[in-house]
């Protein structure tokens, strides 16, 4: 089994330059939900009572899934998810040399002991616990393991492992992960970031490799240059083999909501959700298009909630004139169509932008008055 545990509302949120109000963050989470999240990450209660004030209005949503705060592994920001009413936890600590080293001034045994202290507090209070790996893939494997056997014999439930600075890519991922996974210690989920651009491809990688859920971000916001798309990681659980149900319209809500909510521009190709991505425009492709929609598409735009096109531009041959040609009425003579192929591609490369099927048709038309 795979699942997704969206984190738009914690880490998404951390991007450079954006804030939620209560009133997006609410919108956000009940989206989420309806898009297919299968948790969520919602944010800090260690911030402060405005924090933990909106949390509990998330909380009070209702939603029929599970509800995660992030803390470090302290007591006071344990205490602060407890008075928001919060079950489960992400407890943070960091697991690579580099961050030991600069948070517990290199003492490992301290960390651990905290870490056990917390966790038995947490378990206490009946709290669903994962362990937050910071920095996992700067990390020994083999103290990773210690970690999620401490974990394990404290009741913990989950281990989350970190690409915190977005290093991995897909086969290290793997690799890792097999290791980790193989010793049935915890359930892991992964959290990845896409400084290199291989968060989705590294989160798909994890699951491949044994991980049990994955952190996203819609639109894949987050610290520097993001994290795991979330609209990608939901898609792309079907060549893992799961069942997929997309709504589409809560998608599309979600999608121009987070993008508003944080001054984030959805590109025209984006993977998934860019309203272009079922624009065909070359030849060959179109002429495969008409003979099946399964040519050069890997699902269907419907799903989704958009539409494909077939637009009028330098790379276009015959097949696409016939189409837009057809949609208006017009039988076309393909002699002429074929003469006027070279006209379009001058007229597209000079003017920087394609053709409409009403200057198709006077183009056309004007070809049978020659």
């Amino acid at each position: 089994m795979s699942i997704i545990n969206d984190t738009t509302l914690r880490d998404g949120e951390q991007t450079p330059y954006v804030a939620f109000n209560t009133k997006e963050k609410l919108k956000i989470a009940r989206l989420l939900y309806e898009a297919g999240a299968d948790e969520l990450e919602v944010g800090i209660p260690a911030m402060g009572k405005k924090e933990q004030d909106d949390l509990k209005e998330i909380l009070a949503l209702n939603l029929p899934i599970p509800i995660m705060s992030w803390n470090r592994a302290t007591m006071g920001d344990l205490d602060a998810s407890l008075k928001c009413g919060l079950k489960a936890v992400d407890l943070s600590i960091p697991v690579s040399d580099i961050l030991i080293d600069i948070k517990f001034g290199g003492d490992k045994t301290r960390l651990l002991k905290q870490l056990e202290e917390v966790i038995l507090q947490a378990k206490k209070e009946n709290l669903f616990v994962c362990i937050g790996g910071e920095d996992s893939s700067r990390a020994n494997n083999s103290f990773l393991k210690e970690i999620m056997t401490l974990g394990a014999e404290l009741g913990a439930n989950r281990f989350r492992y970190c690409d915190t600075v977005g290093i991995l890519t897909p086969h290290k991922t793997y690799e890792n992960i097999k290791d980790l996974s193989s010793s049935n210690l915890l359930d892991i989920e992964m959290h990845t970031h896409n400084d290199f651009g291989m968060a989705t491809a590294n989160a798909i990688a994890g699951y491949e490799a044994g991980a049990y859920s994955s952190n996203t971000t819609v639109i894949g916001i987050g610290e520097r240059a993001g994290n795991a798309s979330f609209e990608q990681v939901l898609m792309s659980l079907r060549l893992l083999g799961k069942e997929i149900n997309i709504n589409s319209k809560a998608l599309k809500s979600l999608i121009k909501t987070v993008s508003s909510a944080s001054h984030r521009r959805v590109d025209t190709n984006l993977p998934i959700v860019g309203k272009n991505i079922f624009s065909h425009e070359s030849g060959i492709h179109v002429n495969g298009m008409m003979k099946s929609k399964n040519a050069y598409e890997p699902f269907n735009p419907e799903e989704l909630g958009l539409k494909r096109s077939f637009p009028i531009g330098k790379h276009s041959g015959s097949s696409t004139l016939i189409y837009h040609l057809k949609s208006i009425g017009i039988e076309p003579n393909i002699q002429i169509v074929q003469k006027l192929l070279p006209k379009i591609r001058e007229i597209v490369t000079n003017r920087k932008k394609v053709l409409s099927t009403n200057e198709l048709k006077e183009l056309y038309l004007c070809s049978l008055d020659i």
